[in-house]
């Protein structure tokens, strides 16, 4: 008969999943050393949220003592046209490609809930199913149950999909037979190109990410100004970057074809004019991106970081949409609205 564990991954595959690995509970006791250490150093930013459950966050059995193996799962974004196209282009925002077309929090949790109505079904168990909204590192777990391994840029990497990859976690209190892990960096070697095509050098080494340095950091978490020091190598990203994902070379076997539909490009997020979202207000905001990850920073996060894109445009003709935020009743809106006009030649 087929072993609970193949028919775990046959039944991911049809769900659309593209890897499915196993691992012990605690597979990776070192994993709480090192997000205390990270969180020490603060790289953390403004996240309280990470130090707050940092306990829970370090071991899936402080999180849930019933837990005896990981499931980790990955579906796969691939996009079917280089992010980093859109770089010169000084009038139009670009979004990170996970942020384009649906929200993958909805589309994730429903294909694990699935899976997981599929394992009770066939071995009663208990099980908790997360995507990125609890106290769980979905990486680290997804290398320890060998799905791919953290490159260099912090982020898992698979020698079929690159690392365009939502992460999905199962905990179950089923004993299952684990894969064998990954390693950091287990296929990167002398390879440094994520490090050096950071626009902000937010990494000071393999595997050590400021998030302080992050634009994904400063336009997506951080709510107050943007640094001075960041907003020039921000250019026109308005919502998240892309930049040491794209470079890897590993994305050469990842296939467009592969990735969920659900996230296909929604076409007024793929090249959207600063000029039209520096005219949104707050239900303009929420209809345009309804069921979209964005939705929740708000309109006022990202105003300002169109604001900055603005900035950096060198176009005159921006200057007219900066002007209406002078005035905004929120002082970092109004902050990079100063800013962007004093950057802008005369229109």
């Amino acid at each position: 008969m087929m072993t609970i564990e193949q028919q775990i991954r046959d039944a991911a595959k049809q769900i659309g999943f593209v890897a499915c690995g196993f691992a012990p509970a605690d597979a990776d006791p070192r994993l709480a050393e090192r997000l205390d250490a990270w969180i020490g150093e603060g790289r953390h930013g403004t996240m309280g949220w990470i130090e707050q459950r940092a306990a829970q966050r370090g071991s899936p059995a402080a999180l849930w003592p019933a837990a005896r193996s990981v499931i980790a799962l990955a579906m796969s974004y691939a996009p079917a046209v280089d992010p980093l196209t859109l770089a010169g282009e000084g009038q139009v925002g670009r979004i990170s490609v996970y942020a384009q077309g649906g929200d993958y929090h909805k589309t994730v949790k429903q294909a694990l809930k699935a899976l997981a109505r599929f394992i009770v079904a066939a071995a009663p168990s208990e099980l908790k199913v997360f995507v990125d909204t609890a106290p769980v590192m979905e990486k680290p777990l997804a290398q320890a149950a060998g799905i791919g391994w953290q490159g260099k840029h912090t982020n898992l990497l698979s020698r079929d999909h690159g690392n365009w990859l939502f992460l999905g976690i199962i905990l179950t209190s089923l004993e299952l037979a684990p894969d064998p892990p990954a390693h950091d960096g287990q296929h990167c070697g002398t390879c440094h190109r994520c490090l050096d095509a950071c626009p902000t050098n937010a990494f000071d080494g393999p595997h050590r990410i400021d998030a302080r340095r992050c634009i994904s950091y400063l336009t997506i978490e951080h709510s107050g100004p943007i640094p001075e020091e960041f907003r020039a190598a921000i250019g026109n990203r308005i919502y998240g970057c892309d930049d040491c994902l794209a470079v890897c070379p590993w994305n050469r076997f990842a296939e467009a074809a592969s990735a969920n539909r659900a996230f296909l490009p929604r076409a007024e997020l793929e090249r959207p004019r600063l000029a039209d979202l520096l005219r949104l207000d707050d239900a303009s905001f929420r209809a345009m991106f309804s069921g979209s990850p964005i939705k929740r920073i708000g309109r006022d996060r990202m105003i300002r970081n169109c604001l900055i894109a603005a900035g950096n445009s060198g176009a005159a003709d921006l200057a007219a949409s900066v002007r209406p935020h002078l005035t905004d009743p929120n002082p970092v809106v109004a902050e990079a609205a100063r800013w962007a006009l004093a950057q802008l030649p005369p229109d």
